[in-house]
């Protein structure tokens, strides 16, 4: 447990979206197709600068699936997307230069949270070794079913990486965090804690840290909107396909349940939220910068 934790700054982003009909990610939801926003967070450090938790997709994105079995891909899951929605040219205009990034957070490696991490060269990238080990090795269909796009990874990806399970030090979770139990102190000072988020993907990373104002959790896909965790409301069955480990999935999405319902004080962020969509559109997130 760390007492004297470093506080941070944030702001969160939208890097395209993609549609899918509700019922799907929300036990039942309706039949509508809604959007669901590829969120990334630049995360401010008081001495190591702005740190990215994931990108949201890019360009590239349509690119790598312009081949076949690649291009099933966007066609089971549209994909809307701008030039000026990549998290590179949105911190651009926020005075972000890209060789300012030091370090993303990598979630885990689904094509809608990596499409932009070609765009950072100076980046270290941070994640659970068996995220990565999950998907590196996958091609073509296996990639395909495991919502991996292998060209969005930069080439000395490994070269580049810090994996959380060696270098980071594990830490007893503060009460207010319960009932997840433990974390990785990622950059030492406590101000960036990874919480192991399984069951979406193998070795997902949720994001711990607190501002001035509020703590917050960047939940990544443990929960597919607010309603979800707030509810406890599971996704549609279906979904069990797109699972790497459908019970950890259950347990986190009730771990997420239970975390609101004690301290509602934590901001919980899925990253595909329409609510939050709609807060980040408005200018709304209280503790943004």
């Amino acid at each position: 447990m760390i007492n004297n934790r470093v506080n941070v700054r944030y702001r969160l982003f939208a890097a395209g979206y993609c549609t899918h009909s509700e019922y799907l990610t929300l036990r039942g939801g309706t039949r509508r197709t809604i959007g669901f926003p590829a969120v990334f967070a630049c995360v401010e450090h008081p001495v190591l600068g702005p740190i990215l938790y994931d990108t949201g997709y890019s360009s590239r994105f349509f690119t790598e699936t312009v081949q076949f079995p690649y291009s099933l891909y966007r066609r089971m899951t549209p994909v809307f997307f701008r030039e000026e929605e990549s998290a590179v040219n949105q911190l651009q205009r926020e005075g972000i230069d890209a060789r300012s990034i030091k370090y993303i957070i990598v979630s885990h490696f689904h094509a809608d949270h990596i499409g932009g991490l070609i765009d950072f060269p100076e980046a270290t990238f941070i994640y659970m070794r068996k995220a990565y080990r999950a998907v590196a090795s996958r091609r073509g269909w296996s990639a395909l079913l495991a919502g991996f796009l292998p060209g969005l990874v930069p080439s000395n990806i490994e070269a580049r990486s810090l994996l959380v399970e060696e270098y980071a030090v594990p830490i007893e979770l503060d009460a207010r965090m319960h009932p997840f139990r433990t974390g990785y102190d990622l950059l030492g000072d406590g101000s960036l804690i990874a919480v192991e988020v399984s069951g979406h993907a193998a070795g997902m990373l949720g994001l711990y840290f607190s501002t001035e104002r509020e703590e917050v959790f960047l939940c990544a896909d443990s929960a597919w909107s607010s309603r979800a965790y707030r509810e406890n409301r599971l996704p549609h069955p279906l979904a069990k396909l797109i699972k790497s480990d459908w019970q950890e999935y259950v347990r986190n999405l009730d771990h997420l349940h239970r975390l609101h319902q004690a301290n509602p004080g934590v901001r919980i962020v899925p990253t595909h939220c329409g609510e939050v969509w709609s807060h980040i559109r408005k200018g709304e997130m209280p503790g943004c910068r």
